[in-house]
């Protein structure tokens, strides 16, 4: 039996699928992942050693450059082309796409090869990649349950796949982490890239804001600040994969409101202040994410342009004097992982 994995662009549509790797191994005697050439699951899948990875042809829809997106036929052309000789190579059982504009060329050359496919939506509202996709999938599993309801005859609600070994002491989080602070932990978050608003806006309350919490920040590869290194009861952390520790280690976290990682913080039920990426640069599902996360009373919520000329700290010390009602919420809600109930589609639908 063997297993095809695709989908890339950001670390939502990639750690899912290490979510699974376990759960795959042991179904699946082969697994390979068809991804960009040198987009991030590159350098995160090629570390797996027992994964074949195949790079191909990518191109995104680039919302403000218009021009460019010109290009766009012909790269999704020869990224079809090149995806159909890997699979007609590799001739796997199923195809599990996590969605992003990595995806399509795969999802389309499956298809025209009758190899079944299994796509996940992680947001509340589709996003453009999977929508393309749909006519080509089988199955098209979500992580809201509203999603599948509006995905007819193929919607089938989940949940999230999510890494099931998060979880730690906090004693020992803590001492993992070299940190013996007796102020509360905050974690600061902006995806897997970082987010340049959140940053500058901590940075410029970072005094104020350690004068109350011990900070650790995932500020992005590249963003680390080497005039605040010295800040006391301030960490910058550029990216980790162990973010199991760090939350593990956290009273609260401010975060964007990409679904992985928000349902992440359910699961481990923590108090969340959620800073989604605004719609002028993506396609909303952030907002639409964390608007539906705050109306659960799961967490608290703010838009950047409702931060332009305020404290973030008065939104963060809300969320801590709040903490108590977002788990109590989240206790009631008992989000789980949805790795069973994805597996059991894949494996299903396989074809033998």
């Amino acid at each position: 039996m063997k297993i095809v994995l695709t989908g890339g662009g950001t670390a939502g549509h990639i750690m899912p699928h290490l979510a699974l790797m376990d759960d795959f191994r042991k179904i699946y005697s082969e697994i390979v992942y068809i991804g960009s050439e040198n987009g991030m699951e590159k350098d995160i899948i090629t570390k797996q050693k027992d994964i074949k990875y195949y790079p191909i042809t990518t191109t995104k829809f680039v919302r403000k450059k218009i021009f460019k997106n010109l290009l766009i036929p012909f790269k999704l052309l020869k990224g079809i082309h090149q995806s159909k000789k890997i699979l007609k190579k590799e001739n796997p059982n199923v195809l599990f796409s996590k969605g992003g504009y990595v995806s399509l060329p795969v999802v389309i050359a499956a298809k025209k090869l009758k190899i079944p496919v299994i796509a996940h939506e992680s947001d509340l509202n589709m996003g453009l990649a999977n929508k393309l996709c749909k006519n080509s999938a089988k199955v098209i599993c979500t992580t809201f349950q509203r999603t599948a309801q509006s995905i007819k005859n193929k919607g089938v609600w989940t949940g999230s796949p999510m890494r099931t070994n998060l979880t730690i002491d906090k004693t020992a989080a803590k001492q993992k982490l070299n940190n013996d602070t007796q102020k509360p932990i905050l974690l600061i978050t902006g995806g897997s890239l970082g987010s340049r608003f959140i940053n500058e806006k901590i940075r410029a309350e970072i005094k104020s804001i350690t004068a109350k919490y011990f900070v650790i920040h995932l500020c992005g590869k590249g963003n680390i600040d080497e005039s605040l290194k010295n800040i006391k009861d301030y960490r910058q952390i550029d990216f980790t994969l162990d973010m199991g520790t760090m939350l593990s280690a956290a009273d609260i976290v401010v975060s964007r409101a990409g679904s992985n990682t928000i349902f992440e913080l359910a699961v481990m039920r923590k108090p969340m202040l959620l800073i989604p990426l605004p719609k002028g640069n993506s396609r909303g599902d952030q907002v639409d994410n964390a608007k539906y996360f705050n109306n659960q009373g799961y967490a608290c919520f703010v838009e950047e342009d409702q931060l332009s000329d305020q404290s973030i700290l008065k939104y963060i010390d809300k969320t801590y004097d709040n903490r108590l009602s977002l788990i109590k919420a989240l206790d009631k809600a008992n989000i789980q992982p949805g790795n069973k109930k994805i597996l059991e589609i894949i494996v299903n639908n396989s074809r033998m």
